[in-house]
């Protein structure tokens, strides 16, 4: 029932909004009581966190899987974290709207819950920069932090536009986005 409940609950988050959405229109969605609801959530703010950790957990344990490969360099970990998080907006899509949409929905101590796994999630990504540049994989000089938020800003907007039935797939969107990032948009003569 609590799967069922926060399954609902992506969908009219993802359709109407966090603040647009009733604790009772949820239940009526399902056909359940409110005590059906309360019984496993405190609160809608607590649905939405849990919501939130959801997601970011998936992320973190897929990206630890990456980074952990001892077959993969640099550039593969960094190909491997992009097309995780393009292919967790195909699969997961409303959460991943959500989780990208509705954070500042949740109130301060959430909030900071959810950030810390975000940070923890973006060290990570800028850490496989960083040793590709110690490496030598990747340019000297680079800023990983800038890099890194440019990259998570680009991948994690998708979430905006990306149609897995639309004119470009996956595979194209994660090539596009490597490309961009490996060599840039100017044409070299």
């Amino acid at each position: 029932m609590k799967n069922k409940i926060k399954n609902a609950s992506i969908q009219q988050f993802d359709e109407k909004g966090y603040s647009e959405t009733s604790i009772q229109e949820i239940v009526d969605y399902i056909g359940v009581t409110k005590g059906s609801f309360y019984y496993y959530y405190k609160s809608k703010q607590e649905l939405l966190k849990d919501i939130h950790i959801n997601y970011i957990e998936g992320l973190l344990k897929e990206q630890d899987q990456i980074l952990q490969n001892p077959d993969k360099n640099s550039k593969d970990k960094l190909y491997s974290i992009i097309s995780m998080i393009v292919n967790s907006i195909r699969t997961q899509r409303q959460s991943a709207r959500i989780f990208n949409r509705e954070g500042r929905n949740l109130d301060k101590l959430h909030f900071e819950e959810i950030r810390h796994k975000r940070r923890k999630f973006r060290l990570a990504f800028q850490q496989v920069i960083e040793e590709g540049i110690k490496t030598g994989e990747f340019k000297k000089g680079l800023h990983a932090d800038i890099l890194t938020f440019g990259m998570l800003g680009m991948t994690n907007w998708s979430f905006n536009w990306f149609n897995p039935e639309g004119k470009l797939s996956e595979e194209e969107i994660i090539n596009t986005y490597i490309d961009i990032l490996f060599n840039g948009i100017i044409n070299e003569r």
